[in-house]
């Protein structure tokens, strides 16, 4: 099996790298072939670019033609709505998404997004992005997205895998974003951050090019909601790149690649001391100020795609890599007497995929659309332990030196993946989206599924549309995510001692029913739009995720039964300089009976899970957003806020509880400054918790939460940006 293995990601290698090598070789002949068809103003300079722009603009509408969203809830948010946030383009990707209606936050930079974990597919340009094991860090940047949206509920037959929530991002290019900026932003928290982007283009060719740089002490929620917390620093670095040839009105190749280095130390609780009774070579007391943990993540991807669009047919092709690493390292001496096991662990994972999607306009009526997905993954996890032996009968330690347990593995993964769906407009105000979904995966676990979706949008009036459907979902574990240890390496130790549960089966694929229904209503000459959207969902295999020990990598872990629902509210209203927005939701999460990875988990709460239904740990009940914004002469004031009823946490059962609501209010005043013969200077000045709320995301119970988080305390930063 292995070597079969081995055989197909060699193969898988050599035909992606062989296929990338024929696009290229054939891009100057295509563009050889059907010059003729670009028309004469190309022979002038200012003609040639206006073609082009058109050109490109076209393929970006064709582009977005071949995905469709019908019957699906669709928020989109632009990079001008974006920039009009406090913070603007300097914060990060969670925080931008944060605006949309049913995310709810969590920490580590984490988001749920109608009552799922995690579960999210990035997409750049329609491309899926392979999955990365990173946790705290936020590889895409909002400095690169023309416009961003987040899709939901159930979802047309051509998104698939990752289902909670599809975060589809169209990047800048050169071409239709041309020019420089370069910028620097500072502040609370030891905050320093420079940043530039440029863009350009030459003929047929453009170029974008974004990278940024950020040092601060906060680069992880504080643990005890102090200002300042202990041992916090971070430093960030990423980069991004966008490059693209249209080859003839038809035809455009492009290329992405990105990048992000990111370091973390781990935050201490302050004047803690080791509660467990243990002793490492004599000692038993550490104060918990000097413990000294740090993890370092690194991703690098790139993405090569080759579009066509001619008459009815529009397709586009595309060939991704993406590799990710993350390494824990841990206070050998703190951990052991504070957790009982100090573990250095080191992850990594190479994905290669291949993307086809096509649309075929069959008449008025009927827009036929098709595609497959391919994706190997070959990972590696490497752990090195030190833990302390106990009795097999009374778990007392027998000694107080630590025994070292080194326990390596890699494995690999396939995804295969194929729709057929069809868009029919039955009426002139009615629509329907009928297709089939084949999944199939093979990792630590496997299985496939057939999957039947059905869409509508109605529009039942003037300004007032109807949507809906059912989708049937098949989700695969994180494959990313899931360790190899083995666990009889960890028998009798403060590990693992007598008494606790030692069923370790692998956690598999998620399958779910899941119904959808909304209303969308526009007023005041289209300025006002309200909406409202049900939810519902039933699954079997519920997968979620939690932190289980000190490393801050996150296991996935299968519930037998999950029964999740809700239901949203959302508003817009734009009019000339002023914009506001807001969005409430109402959610459950329920869960019964732990299948997968249970050594994770106490035997009283193992025992309670079986019989009982409880909270899911990431149940946001209610979450809300919202933000103004108004331009005058040249300077934007702007604010927004976050609200929660707080994440579950454990009383006297597992998840019975929620920690406190909270509220946070932040503030931003710009101002563009205009310079003869240059783009605009613009001097920024936010104020992120205005009111200073002390308030925690984690308490620290709860099932898969290993410590406290609290949300940032009152931060004022300031920046400057220059346009040229």
């Amino acid at each position: 099996m292995l070597e079969h293995r081995l055989r197909f990601a060699t193969s898988s290698v050599a035909f992606l790298v062989t296929l990338s090598l024929a696009a290229l070789a054939a891009a100057p002949a295509a563009r050889a072939a059907d010059s003729a068809a670009i028309p004469d103003a190309a022979a002038d300079g200012n003609g040639q670019l206006t073609t082009i722009t058109i050109t490109a603009q076209h393929l970006n509408e064709v582009r977005q033609e071949i995905e469709t969203r019908t019957g699906a809830s669709t928020y989109t948010i632009t990079s001008d709505a974006i920039a009009a946030t406090p913070g603007g383009e300097n914060v990060q990707m969670n925080q931008v998404l944060l605006q949309a209606p049913g995310v709810v936050q969590d920490s580590f930079g984490q988001l749920h997004v109608r009552a799922d974990h995690n579960d999210l597919q990035y997409r750049l340009n329609g491309i899926i992005l392979p999955e990365g094991i990173s946790v705290f860090s936020q590889t895409l940047s909002p400095r690169l997205i023309s416009s961003l949206s987040l899709i939901t509920g159930a979802l047309p037959a051509e998104y698939g895998l990752r289902t909670a929530g599809v975060v589809d991002l169209s990047t800048n290019s050169g071409l239709l974003q041309p020019g420089g900026t370069v910028s620097v932003y500072g502040g609370s928290f030891g905050t320093f951050e420079p940043a530039a982007e440029y863009g350009g283009s030459s003929g047929n060719f453009s170029y974008y090019m974004t990278g940024d740089y950020k040092v601060n002490d906060l680069g992880i929620e504080s643990p005890d909601g102090s200002a300042n917390p202990l041992h916090d620093h971070s430093k960030q670095g990423h980069g991004f790149a966008y490059f693209e040839d249209i080859l003839d009105p038809n035809n455009r190749l492009s290329l992405i690649l990105g990048t992000s280095d990111d370091s973390f130390e781990i935050p201490n609780q302050r004047g803690l001391q080791p509660g467990g009774g243990l002793t490492v070579n004599g000692q038993t007391m550490f104060l918990s100020d000097n413990l000294n943990e740090t993890q370092h993540e690194a991703a690098q991807y790139a993405v090569l795609s080759w579009q066509h669009s001619q008459g009815p047919l529009n397709w586009q092709t595309s060939l991704s890599a993406r590799y990710t690493t993350l390494h824990f390292a841990p206070d050998l001496l703190g951990d052991l007497l504070y957790n009982g096991i100090a573990q250095d662990a080191y992850k990594s994972d190479t994905a290669l995929g291949w993307q086809t999607d096509g649309s075929y306009q069959a008449g008025d009526a009927h827009t036929v659309r098709a595609g497959f997905y391919l994706q190997h993954d070959s990972a590696k996890s490497n752990t090195t332990s030190q833990v302390l032996p106990v009795d097999p009968v009374t778990g007392v330690q027998t000694t107080d030196v630590p025994q070292v347990v080194i326990d390596n593995g890699t494995q690999s993964q396939s995804i295969e993946s194929v729709y057929l769906q069809d868009e029919w407009r039955v009426l002139s105000p009615l629509t329907i989206n009928y297709g089939l979904r084949f999944d199939h995966y093979s990792a630590y676990s496997s299985g496939s599924q057939l999957s039947p979706r059905l869409n509508f949008v109605w529009q039942l009036a003037e300004g007032t549309t109807v949507h809906g459907g059912y989708s049937r979902y098949f989700t695969p574990p994180p494959f990313e995510l899931i360790g190899s240890e083995t666990l009889s390496k960890f028998l009798n130790t403060t590990a693992l001692p007598p008494g606790s549960v030692t069923l370790d089966s692998s956690p598999i694929a998620a399958r779910a029913n899941y119904y959808d229904f909304g209303i969308q209503q526009k007023l005041l000459d289209k300025a006002l739009t309200l909406g409202v959207d049900s939810f519902y969902e039933q699954a079997v295999h519920l997968i979620d995720e939690g932190q289980f020990g000190a490393p801050i990598i996150l296991t996935p872990f299968n519930y037998r039964y999950g029964l999740i629902g809700g239901v949203e509210f959302s508003a817009n209203y734009a009019v000339k300089d002023f914009s506001a927005y807001g969005n409430v939701s109402f959610q459950a999460a329920h869960g019964k009976q732990w299948e997968s990875s249970q050594f994770n988990f106490s035997p009283a709460d193992f025992d309670y899970v079986s019989q009982n239904y409880i909270h899911l740990d990431h149940e946001g009940r209610v979450a809300a957003s919202g933000g103004v914004s108004y331009l005058w002469l040249g300077t934007r004031f702007s604010g927004d806020f976050l609200f929660g009823t707080g994440l579950r946490q454990s009383i006297n059962f597992p998840n019975d509880d929620h920690v406190p609501s909270y509220a946070q209010v932040n503030l931003g005043l710009s101002h563009d400054f205009q310079l003869a013969g240059s783009g605009p200077l613009t001097a920024r000045i936010d104020a992120i918790n205005l009111f200073d709320k002390v308030y925690q995301i984690r308490s620290g119970s709860g099932v898969g939460v290993f410590a406290p988080q609290y949300g940032a305390r009152r931060g004022l930063f300031g920046g400057l940006s220059w346009r040229f």
